[in-house]
């Protein structure tokens, strides 16, 4: 949807330049895993190097030479730190955004070290599996992924990104609940597509929604009658020619998750009513499809 309004604002009829620049974004978005996740991995190298250089002071306190440990020792930071996935994906895509950009890093360790999560988690000095992993997502969902300086960060390095943060801060806070003892081989990186058929839906989609534009629209003018086609909110009008085209040319897709796919898109990045009018819209094109055997589909339940 985003792609396909791009292309509308750029007057942009290069299909091939779009489509590369789709999938591009759709990498970015595991760039942008990889670099939250190891956010935790450096803010504890950090911590564990003012431990080391607070050792080694010329005037070193007794709590500089005896310093608590339990974050650094944090077992769970320990599995993300040794993680082979981890390790060869950050390899792969070349990530090293913390390596030049260590202030930010500090900053993040700064707030860490002065929130309650871990002023509670290091009253005492024992590392226990269960409160490490609690920690950590805490330290993750209350302190890291919410922070206004890494969001700004974010933001200034790649725009595409401010759509992107909520769905992959979602997926690594689902890991780290999920996350067991089992070892560095306990942690994998999850594929971008579920298969290549997965993949291949995406380009399908974006291009025949985009070479049967004039023909997807007039699916649904006649169904307006009080819209002229100007007064459609761009977006909404995107909404209606993809849902229309999955209706019509992508025959193992039910229509029930076709319509809620849409909705759901529709109330994030339209107006308010946006999805009760697109929802009348996609209901009375239903019942024509159906009336004239124009609506095809594969398979149990797709209806």
């Amino acid at each position: 949807m985003q792609s396909i309004y791009a292309m509308h604002q750029n007057d942009s009829d290069n299909l091939e330049k779009e489509e590369k620049f789709l999938f591009n974004s759709i990498e970015n978005i595991r760039d942008l895993y990889l670099i939250m996740l190891s956010a935790l991995v450096e803010i504890r190298n950090s911590e564990e190097d003012f431990i080391v250089k607070s050792q080694k002071k010329h005037l070193a306190t007794a709590e500089d030479r005896n310093p608590n440990k339990k974050f650094i020792n944090n077992k769970v930071l320990e599995i993300l730190a040794e993680s082979n996935a981890l390790s060869i994906a950050l390899e792969d895509r070349k990530i090293n955004n913390w390596k030049l950009n260590d202030d930010y890093i500090l900053l993040l360790l700064e707030d860490v070290k002065s929130s309650e999560v871990y002023e509670k988690y290091m009253h005492n000095r024992e590392n226990n599996f269960e409160e490490d992993r609690q920690f950590v997502l805490d330290l993750f969902t209350e302190v890291v992924a919410p922070n206004e300086k890494l969001y700004d960060y974010l933001e200034d390095h790649k725009l595409t990104w401010v759509d992107d943060i909520p769905l992959v801060n979602t997926l690594i806070s689902k890991q780290l609940k999920q996350l067991t003892i089992e070892g560095k081989d306990a942690f994998y990186v999850p594929k971008l597509y579920k298969d290549a058929d997965d993949k291949e839906f995406v380009r399908n989609l974006f291009r025949k929604t985009v070479l049967n534009e004039v023909e997807l629209a007039k699916e649904f003018i006649d169904k307006t009658p009080n819209w002229d086609t100007e007064r459609i909110a761009e977006v909404d009008a995107i909404i209606l020619k993809m849902a229309i085209c999955e209706f019509l040319k992508f025959p193992s897709i039910p229509v029930k998750v076709t319509i809620n796919e849409y909705l759901e898109i529709a109330k994030e990045y339209s107006t308010p009513k946006s999805s009760i009018f697109i929802n009348g819209i996609l209901d009375n094109l239903i019942k024509d499809y159906q009336a004239n055997n124009k609506l095809v589909k594969t398979g149990r339940g797709l209806m």
